[in-house]
C-alpha cells in the first residue's frame, strides 16, 4: 500500500510539473477542481470542471488532476458525511441521520434499480442539505488549494526559466 501511494504521488507530481501554462492559470484551475470535486454532484464533477475552466479560461488539466485527487472512491464517504453534517447545521431539521440510515439499509437490501428509487425518496431537502454543506466545504478548500498551488507552480515556473537560461547557448558572431 505504501509503495502504491508513493508511486501515485510521484505520478501526480510529474504530471503537475509538466503542465504548460502560467502559474496563475494553473493554480486557479487547481482551486476550481478541488472546489467542484468536494461538492456532492458526483456524476457531474467532470462536466462542471471542464465547463467552468473553459468559461474562465484557466487550466482545465490542472483542475481535472486535482479534482481526481480530491474526489475518488477513498474520499466519497467522508465528503458526503461532512457535506451532510455542515448542511444539517445550517439547515436544521431538513435531513436527519435516522432518515439516511434507514434509507441506506433499504438500499442495501434491494436491487440497484430499486435502490435508486429509494434514494430519490429522500427528495429535495436531502439534495439541498448536501449542496449547502458541499458549497460551504468547497470555499475554504478552494482558497487553501489556490494558495498552495500558486506557490508550487510559481516555484516550478522559476525553475523552468532558470533552466532555460542556463541551456541557452551564446551566439557566435563571425
Amino acid at each position: 500500500m505504501k509503495l502504491n501511494l508513493q508511486r501515485a504521488s510521484r505520478y501526480y507530481y510529474l504530471r503537475f510539473i509538466r503542465l504548460q501554462d502560467s502559474p496563475f492559470s494553473l493554480a486557479l484551475g487547481a482551486a476550481l477542481g478541488a472546489s467542484i470535486a468536494v461538492t456532492p454532484t458526483l456524476p457531474l464533477h467532470t462536466v462542471c470542471i471542464i465547463g467552468l475552466t473553459l468559461f474562465l479560461r484557466v487550466n482545465t488539466i490542472a483542475a481535472l488532476l486535482v479534482g481526481t485527487i480530491v474526489s475518488n472512491p477513498l474520499t466519497f464517504a467522508g465528503q458526503y458525511y461532512l457535506s451532510w453534517k455542515i448542511g444539517s447545521i445550517l439547515l436544521p431539521g431538513k435531513l436527519e441521520w435516522n432518515q439516511i440510515h434507514t434509507t441506506l439499509l433499504l438500499v442495501q437490501q434491494s436491487s440497484p434499480l430499486e435502490g435508486i428509487k429509494i434514494m430519490s425518496r429522500l427528495g429535495f431537502d436531502a439534495l439541498l442539505v448536501l449542496q449547502v454543506g458541499g458549497l460551504v466545504l468547497a470555499t475554504p478548500l478552494g482558497i487553501i488549494t489556490y494558495l498552495i498551488a500558486i506557490r508550487f507552480f510559481t516555484r516550478i515556473h522559476k525553475k523552468k526559466q532558470q533552466k532555460k537560461l542556463l541551456n541557452k547557448k551564446p551566439r557566435r558572431f563571425i
